[in-house]
């Protein structure tokens, strides 16, 4: 462990992790709860991302204009983020500011009020976004997608929830979700940037050691996978197809393999289907594949926005491309290549201090501990053509391949386009 990390725990059990860019300007903190819309109740789905807005809404010693006031009066960069897994605070400031940072961050995070007249503004926010999403069709088609594969899980939920669970939602049930929820040892405040660590930590420690620790929240329960094949009509310009089939979860030992193996299948502009499919053909414009990776499972898919006319022929090449990956090992060329581009990627990244704390997030909460870039590279390279092709051989299997459809498409006809894997 050198000298640009360090990690402390507080009494209560909140972590905190930093890590020193002696050459940024910059301090970018981040408070990470481990919790998301997978910890939802069906009644409550929808409620990690509602509270996500109200943190922002005001405390018992600022309104809502005072926050945004107090961190555009630094030129600092605040917001907040909710996944399936996690709920994230953040803001970026210059390094002579992050006194104000940590005031301002823990005053929101601990001391909002939830007022009922802010819950009933944000909740039509809320509506309004869900109605976005649903008139953001390459954006919509990933969350049929899941709600398909996942079924009743908490997993197949929206992260944003259904407006008939939003609009329930009042300021007692918001203080009762983050009483429960928001227990200390669920939480890890990261922060990266031209800091020292004794000083940072001890801020931090002064503001989060309050926090006193909550009665048990349920434990995750892992679904299962099967295929389904579903189509939702809709007045559009484009088909946008998701297939999906089994993936690594985040701390799989074979992450390193999916990752070099989602390259090669559509994660790049040299990649094969990138290059059937948009390059050779012109099929169309956007084309990609994706990891879903979640803390007990994942999954792999291929998204596409194609013209209704041609879904049964880029169905095709997807399942081509699939079966050739399984069936024949990658070259040499290719699997240089695909490593490369995930390690050029992870030093790039490496220069920004938000990509940097949201590393030592995501490490704390999976492995517990730093995990070097050093070592992340070296794990990349030695992923050798056997385990792309054993990897492949696992997950692109027809029992869990599932296909979602959404556009201008015959609900009838879905079940034809897919060939066997």
């Amino acid at each position: 462990m050198g000298d640009d990390f360090n990690k402390i725990t507080l009494g209560n059990g909140i972590r905190v992790v930093t890590k020193r860019m002696p050459h940024a300007r910059s301090v970018t903190m981040g408070v990470w709860v481990n919790v998301g819309a997978r910890d939802e109740r069906p009644e409550e789905s929808g409620l990690s991302h509602f509270i996500e807005h109200m943190i922002f809404k005001g405390t018992e010693k600022r309104s809502a204009i005072e926050i945004a006031k107090e961190f555009d009066a630094i030129g600092g960069q605040c917001n907040a983020f909710t996944s399936k897994e996690n709920t994230c605070y953040h803001a970026k400031v210059i390094d002579t500011c992050q006194g104000t940072m940590v005031e301002l961050l823990s005053d929101i995070f601990l001391n909002s009020v939830f007022h009922a007249k802010e819950v009933e503004r944000e909740r039509q926010v809320i509506l309004q976004e869900i109605k976005m999403l649903e008139d953001t069709p390459d954006e919509h088609v990933h969350v049929l997608l899941a709600q398909a594969v996942w079924g009743n899980h908490p997993l197949g939920r929206s992260i944003l929830g259904r407006p008939e669970t939003v609009a329930e939602f009042d300021s007692e049930t918001i203080k009762a979700y983050f009483g429960r929820a928001y227990q200390p040892e669920r939480i890890v405040v990261a922060a990266a940037g031209n800091l020292e660590h004794e000083a940072f930590g001890a801020m931090i420690s002064q503001a989060f050691s309050v926090v006193r620790e909550r009665n048990h929240f349920p434990e995750r329960t892992v679904p299962a996978m099967d295929r389904v094949i579903t189509a939702h009509p809709k007045n559009l310009e484009q088909v946008h197809l998701c297939l999906g089939t089994k993936g690594v979860h985040v701390t799989d030992p074979r992450r390193f393999a999916g990752s070099v193996l989602n390259v090669i299948l559509g994660g790049n502009m040299s990649s094969r289907l990138f290059q059937e499919i948009r390059e050779r053909r012109g099929l169309a414009y956007a084309v990609y594949s994706f990891l879903s990776l979640y803390s007990d499972t994942g999954m792999c898919g291929v998204y596409v926005g194609v013209d209704q006319s041609n879904i049964k022929e880029v169905l095709e090449i997807i399942i081509k491309e699939m079966k050739q990956i399984k069936e024949k090992p990658v070259d040499t060329a290719e699997l240089r290549n695909a490593k490369a581009y995930l390690k050029g990627g992870l030093y790039l990244g490496a220069e920004s201090t938000e990509n940097q704390m949201t590393r030592l997030a995501h490490n704390e909460i999976h492995f517990g501990r730093d995990v070097p870039l050093e070592e992340v590279e070296e794990r990349v390279e030695k992923v050798t053509a056997e385990d792309v092709l054993e990897l492949s051989r696992d997950i692109f299997q027809n029992d869990a391949a599932s296909l979602t459809l959404l556009g201008p498409v015959d609900d009838e006809r879905a079940h034809e386009w897919v060939l066997p894997l």
